[in-house]
């Protein structure tokens, strides 16, 4: 019994974690069923391209599937239309000639297709609209007709599915994303403070900042596809830009602070400056993951308290400093390092007051579907 009981809850934990793609492949199950279902039922001529039009058109979230359902169609009639007007105006009925007409239809639409991505089905409608003839003893314009037919229907199909049956929203997906972020920032911050004391190696930096940079990429595709959900019946929630743009503020901030850790504070001042920026990085780097853990939740920030308490005790030594003369004993480098640190501080505390705003401001927001699209 022990084997089988640990055996189901290491299924329950694979489950759970994967919730996301359990529910991407009962979307594209059910997508294509339903289009080969339709396609027979309507009779279509070639049903395969239905099908495999509402599997492709069936994305991880609503937003995606809006712009794979908009592109493909769009490459589709493109292509279609233009593959059946020279197919139909240029007789083919040697090998030679069809090897003509073939190219003639493809090239004009692989080079459009490199130039705009919305067109890459192009190409391939245009061999379908020129080739399918041959094996179905139709005329080009029959082709062309029915191949947009075929994807119409597959593109519906499966973004009728996309939006009904366990809908992924972007929205959803672009907060989660913010939130992976944060903690992506709060683990940095707390990993370039060891730069200032000389504990951190200057190459170990470029890494950091490079995760940061991938999740931010990541964070604009999903923004992208939220801003299109909003054209579908379930874009109920706010656009996530401002917020979005307070994190690549926040960006900023780390790649100014990564720059200033590349050089050890000054040997002098690490014993008075060393204790209280300790506790400022300790205390952004909590209120970064107490934000993180408000988006999920959909909860007000946390109290910005500690690290108002932080910046004010590290901004009070920083003017002791001067105060003793201290600052006028240090070489011009130096001086320009802590004026650089300095700077990258206050822009951080500005921008963690900007997040605390709209993070709180997200939660005021009435729930009006949650990832399941019920209310």
């Amino acid at each position: 019994m022990i084997p089988i009981a640990t055996a189901w809850t290491r299924l329950r934990t694979l489950v759970l974690e994967r919730q996301a793609e359990l529910r991407l492949c009962v979307r594209v199950t059910v997508s294509a069923v339903l289009a080969l279902v339709l396609g027979q039922w309507l009779n279509v001529p070639l049903v395969l391209w239905t099908v495999l039009t509402a599997v492709i058109v069936t994305q991880t979230s609503v937003g995606r599937s809006l712009k794979a359902t908009i592109d493909y169609f769009v490459g589709t009639l493109g292509g279609a239309v233009y593959a059946g007007t020279v197919a139909a105006l240029i007789p083919h009925s040697s090998e030679f000639a069809l090897l003509g007409v073939l190219a003639l239809a493809v090239a004009p639409l692989v080079a459009l297709a490199a130039i705009n991505s919305s067109f890459n089905a192009a190409p391939f409608t245009a061999i379908i609209v020129v080739l399918a003839p041959t094996l179905t003893h139709g005329t080009p314009i029959e082709s062309a007709f029915y191949r947009v037919i075929e994807v119409a229907l597959g593109a519906l199909t499966g973004l009728f599915v996309s939006m009904t049956v366990l809908p992924e929203r972007a929205h959803t997906l672009a907060i989660e994303a913010a939130a992976r972020m944060l903690e992506l920032m709060a683990q940095a911050l707390q990993d370039l403070f060891g730069g200032f004391t000389g504990s951190l190696d200057a190459a170990a930096i470029q890494p950091i900042q490079g995760r940061i940079g991938r999740a931010i990429a990541e964070l604009d595709v999903i923004h992208a596809e939220a801003r299109r959900e909003r054209m579908s019946p379930l874009g109920h929630e706010p656009d996530p830009g401002p917020l979005l743009r307070t994190l690549l503020r926040l960006r900023h901030d780390l790649v100014i602070v990564g720059r200033a850790a590349v050089d050890p504070l000054p040997r002098s001042l690490q014993p008075r400056l060393g204790p209280p920026l300790k506790r400022l990085v300790a205390a952004a780097s909590d209120y970064l993951r107490g934000c993180a853990a408000a988006l999920v939740a959909r909860a007000a920030a946390p109290p910005l308290d500690a690290a108002d308490r932080a910046f004010g005790d590290y901004t009070a030594e920083i003017a002791a400093i001067r105060r003793e003369g201290l600052m006028r004993e240090l070489p011009s480098d130096a001086l320009e390092h802590l004026f650089t640190l300095g700077f990258a501080l206050e822009q951080l505390y500005q921008h963690l007051r900007d997040l605390k705003r709209w993070v709180s401001e997200r939660a005021l927001v009435p729930k009006v579907a949650k990832r399941n699209g019920k209310g």
